[in-house]
């Protein structure tokens, strides 16, 4: 299955529901499905959406033209008015050129997600290429590397698996866990001996609400960013929701699904032909049929325990032996589009909703809530501005190139032309590090690593989960 990273990972969050169902700023070509000699194609209409193309691909280009470079100031200026969104639109093609075919990822079944869209004005077959769940799984990753790189500080929550009982070592942060701050991982681990969610900092998530999200904020800001359901706290399905502020997704437009071919030459030339038998050995099989397994009737037991969907049992393919049979599989063969189109959005809407009263006060400083809410909007435009790199190469064979750099715009009066602006990796870690001294000038929490220590009880879970994937060939990755 050629999954994404964190595919599956996220999918209860709040706010998973894409966004993308057009395009949003960008212009494409009226289009209509023609068929020649049994082939489909896409083509434009006439010579006036020819024109109409060009004109809107200028205009897209004249837009905030000279381009202004992103301030904190103008992040302020729109969250203190009526600006509902920053937004970004890049267009990309395939590394090895128009044309060549790219894998998006499987789900259940082996399935992609298909489905057609309706882009200006017209219904385009559609395939996913990177989820809102997976986007947001790389830009979390992007904002963990320049905080390890001390690029910038971000309160970080981490639970470290170094146990010696455990066959591999790893760590979990608030910025990998599936449900962030709220994981299981950490409500089953101990701060100073305490359980997590028992302690200080831990039931700041009980009372954690949008017009009260101060300590969540200090806990873990990301949460604010990318969503929160804390469903596996003590109120269960009832904890506190969070909606995604950014939501980013990947697709493919113009999709034409291809074949895929498999097929294999065994080295050593064993034959099909050839019957192996389960065996107490290291190998698990042997072809002696003398030293095989025996079942109640004393007939030789056929091996049957690979993976391989190759074969019958007791045939060598089940332990990845002889030659593979060529095949063509029309199911999971990718696809050629006319181009990929990511579309980011930062919902300022969503942020202005947020309210952070201190010092226990049921009411917010409008002070402190400008403060935190830019803070926010600088900590996403920095996640999706530092991961953009990490967008080019999804999974193999699945390598994209941007066409164009698409600039941020702010969608602020109705109707208005919006107010295009850029944004370099390192403007975006300078404007994040500004409004967060801003915001702890202006008494607000914003905590450092806080280290717990995985529960005795999911130490053993971890250990058994490991040594059962070992004995049984999964990986543990």
């Amino acid at each position: 299955m050629n999954a994404q990273p964190g595919a599956g990972r996220r999918s209860d969050r709040p706010g998973d529901e894409a966004l993308l169902n057009g395009s949003p700023g960008g212009a494409s070509a009226s289009r209509s499905r023609t068929s020649s000699q049994g082939s489909r194609s896409w083509q434009l209409r006439d010579q006036k959406s020819w024109k109409q193309l060009t004109d809107s691909l200028e205009d897209a280009t004249r837009i905030g033209a000279p381009m202004t470079g992103l301030t904190l100031e103008t992040i302020r200026s729109a969250l203190s008015g009526h600006a509902a969104a920053f937004r970004r639109t890049t267009s990309y093609q395939p590394s090895g050129g128009p044309g060549d075919k790219i894998f998006p990822p499987t789900y259940d079944g082996g399935k992609y997600a298909t489905e057609p869209r309706m882009i200006a004005g017209s219904k385009v077959d559609c395939v996913l290429l990177d989820s809102v769940q997976s986007q947001a799984n790389r830009m979390e990753a992007a904002l963990l590397e320049a905080h390890r790189e001390k690029r910038i500080n971000l309160p970080l929550v981490v639970a470290r698996f170094d146990q010696e009982a455990l066959l591999k070592k790893f760590t979990v942060t608030s910025l990998d866990a599936p449900h962030r701050v709220a994981d299981a991982i950490f409500r089953d681990s101990r701060l100073d001996d305490v359980l997590f969610r028992h302690s200080e900092k831990g039931r700041l998530l009980d009372t954690a609400e949008v017009r009260n999200a101060t300590g969540l904020f200090g806990l873990n800001p990301t949460a604010l960013v990318f969503g929160l359901w804390d469903s596996t706290g003590p109120r269960g399905g009832m904890g506190a929701k969070f909606q995604r502020a950014l939501v980013s997704e990947m697709v493919g437009l113009d999709a034409v699904a291809g074949v895929k071919t498999s097929s294999r030459i065994d080295p050593a030339a064993i034959s099909a032909g050839v019957t192996i038998y389960e065996a107490e050995n290291e190998l698990g099989f042997t072809p002696l049929e003398a030293a095989a397994i025996k079942d109640r009737s004393g007939k030789p037991r056929l091996f049957d325990r690979g993976k391989s969907r190759q074969g019958k049992p007791g045939n060598p393919s089940k332990a990845n032996h002889s030659n593979v049979t060529p095949s063509v599989d029309d199911e999971t063969g990718g696809f050629t589009i006319s181009e990929a189109r990511q579309t980011t959005v930062l919902s300022l809407t969503c942020i202005r909703r947020l309210c952070f009263p201190l010092n226990g006060s049921p009411d917010s400083d409008p002070a402190a809530n400008l403060a935190a809410r830019t803070a926010l909007a600088a900590l996403g435009l920095a996640a999706a501005t530092l991961s953009y790199s990490q967008m080019t190469d999804l999974r193999s064979r699945c390598q994209l190139f941007p066409v164009e750099a698409g600039p941020w715009q702010l969608l602020d009066e109705p109707g208005a032309e919006p107010k295009s602006f850029s944004l370099t990796p390192e403007e975006a870690i300078q404007l994040l590090n500004r409004a967060v001294e801003d915001a702890k000038r202006a008494d607000l929490p914003w905590e450092g690593e806080i280290l717990l220590q995985p529960s005795e009880e999911l130490v053993e879970l971890v250990r058994r989960s490991q040594e059962l994937a070992a004995a049984s060939g999964e990986g543990a990755d």
